[in-house]
């Protein structure tokens, strides 16, 4: 499967790079060689980037499964995740981790959520009878990460407040709305696609509990202005992460868990992953900077216009699509679509607020893939990327329907 998405993106990049020199842009060529070998520093460097940041993850994980305190995690979400997971056996350390990451996504931490994340699919790569082929539970386990959601998006409010925004934090809602679409969506496909039930009393009560949280959450949080609900998030972020990791260290030393030496081996192999990353990141990062380069977006970005017109409908809302199209491929490159619309058009503009939700209710769909599926040696991914990548769509049809209804 990955081997014909990447000769496709290729094949794509091939057939824009050849119209754009039909059309008298030369420059394309020297672009398309600078993106070649600016995203082979670009691997090495988030890969590079990831060895402390994992390597303390998987020191701290390790000190916390021995010190039992991830097994406590793994006994609250067990019930629904072993539902949606059913080849992983009760009470396997994978359960923990789950929890743990899905956690971290909510709270929008990602410099605990990636390493957490690659611990998780490490776990399940452990009940895994062939190594090179995705299960079903690291499938749903990465759709759930590519439409996870994001309770408070900090950094998309942040964004808006320095571009001038009225009142930066107007997006919350329809954020949470569009997010909470994706990861139903994405839920959804996947469980039809491993015929997986959703209509029973375990699944259905964790969905009661975890929604009503959530719309208490949007009751409280919409009694705050922004600086307060940036403070709120960052102080429950950092508060929660110190806790758990004075909890990992402290029950390891009172259960006579030889801490240091523990954290010592998880590190390592926390090193060992960095590095393995790197070929699977070049290779993805790569096909995308041509994607980018070649300026095969901007045809796509195009087409939709011109179906959208065609059909007579509004097309307000395509002025916002370069961040929604950018979003599957790269973060940084959404980012920086989201900033350019909003400063064109306005960061209180149709377009610049369909921007900011757009980055605040999609993920990196590629890169979760190559990152996580890279970690353990996955070359198969199956109906991973096609169930990712329905989780995005719904995400961004979610996002530009309440956007027009709150704005239109």
């Amino acid at each position: 499967m990955l081997n014909k998405i990447w000769f496709g993106f290729f094949a794509t990049a091939l057939f824009a790079i050849f119209a754009q020199l039909l059309a008298g842009h030369t420059q394309v060529l020297s672009e398309s060689v600078d993106a070649i070998f600016s995203s082979s520093k670009l691997a090495a460097e988030i890969a590079l980037g990831l060895i402390g940041v994992l390597s303390l993850w998987m020191g701290l994980m390790r000190v916390g499964e021995k010190a039992g305190v991830v097994a406590v995690f793994s006994k609250m979400f067990e019930p629904l995740l072993s539902k949606l997971m059913p080849e992983v056996p009760r009470g396997h350390p994978a359960f923990g981790s789950v929890t743990m990451n899905l956690t971290a996504n909510m709270l929008g931490l990602d410099n605990a959520a990636t390493p957490l994340g690659l611990k998780a699919m490490q776990d399940l790569q452990s009940l895994n009878p062939n190594k090179s082929v995705a299960t079903n539970a690291q499938i749903l386990f990465l759709v759930l990460n590519t439409s996870s959601i994001t309770l408070v998006p900090v950094t998309v409010f942040l964004y808006r407040a320095q571009q001038g925004a009225a009142a930066p934090a107007d997006i919350f809602l329809p954020i949470l709305l569009a997010t909470t679409a994706s990861t139903l969506a994405g839920l959804t496909i996947v469980a039809l696609v491993q015929r997986l039930s959703l209509m029973n009393a375990v699944v259905l009560g964790y969905a009661g509990i975890i929604l009503s949280s959530i719309i208490g959450l949007v009751f409280y949080l919409s009694t705050l202005t922004v600086s307060a609900i940036g403070e709120v998030s960052t102080g429950l972020g950092n508060g929660i992460l110190l806790l758990l990791i004075f909890s990992f260290v402290l029950v390891a030393g009172m259960r006579k868990v030889a801490v240091y030496d523990e954290f010592i081996e998880g590190a390592k192999e926390g090193f060992a992953q960095s590095i393995k990353l790197i070929p699977y990141l070049l290779a993805m990062l790569l096909a995308i900077a041509l994607l980018r380069a070649s300026g095969a977006l901007d045809y796509l970005l195009q087409l939709i216009a011109g179906l959208v017109a065609f059909a007579g409908g509004d097309i307000r809302f395509v002025d916002a699509m370069p961040t929604a199209i950018m979003k599957p491929f790269s973060g940084s490159g959404a980012r920086a679509m989201m900033l350019e619309t909003m400063q064109h058009y306005g960061v209180d503009s149709f377009a610049g607020r369909l921007a900011a939700i757009l980055q605040g209710s999609t993920e990196t769909t590629f890169y979760v893939l190559a990152v996580y599926f890279g970690a353990v040696g996955i070359r198969n991914g199956r109906h991973a990327l096609a169930c990712g990548l329905f989780a995005d769509l719904a995400g961004i049809i979610a996002a530009i329907a309440v956007c027009y209804q709150f704005y239109g």
